[in-house]
């Protein structure tokens, strides 16, 4: 029997671009079928147990997607153990997340979207500073790595 997938998405807070990541890969599993677990958290303990930005809200509610019962948690060692792969949506969070891995991993730690042919090495956009449009421009990242995903996890 195969194991289910396992992925968890890290960016800074947990209330930005990482729920929004696991709601498009949710979303992209589904669609193909694919039985997966899949999490978000954030390097930062700032927002622990509090809601998504409410603009992220609207932009996954604008692809029919209600994220407003996620709930922010921050990463931890036990996540390398837990997860088959955690994906950091920027460089800074990547290198947090080398810093508390345990020797050994289970997980294996990549970049989002160098999982997308032709952004590899790229920060997913952070909107927290901006406006609907800088959020809509970070759906569109996530979005196009999560369907980059399933087509490795289906493998």
């Amino acid at each position: 029997m195969r194991q289910i997938p396992s992925v968890l998405f890290v960016c800074l807070g947990n209330i930005c671009r990482s729920p929004l990541a696991e709601a498009a890969l949710r979303r992209e599993a589904e669609v193909a079928g694919l039985d997966i677990l899949v999490d978000s958290a954030g390097t930062g303990s700032w927002h622990i147990g509090k809601g998504p930005d409410p603009r992220s809200c609207a932009e996954a509610q604008r692809h029919g997607i209600d994220i407003r019962s996620y709930r922010a948690r921050q990463a931890k060692p036990e996540d390398f153990a837990r997860f088959d792969r955690i994906i950091a949506l920027d460089a800074a969070n990547y290198a947090d997340l080398q810093r508390i891995a345990p020797r050994n991993p289970h997980a294996r730690l990549s970049l989002l979207l160098d999982h997308v042919p032709g952004l590899e090495g790229q920060d997913v956009a952070d909107p927290y500073y901006g406006g609907p449009e800088h959020f809509e421009e970070t759906w569109q990242q996530v979005s196009a790595a999560a369907r980059q995903l399933v087509t490795e996890l289906s493998r």
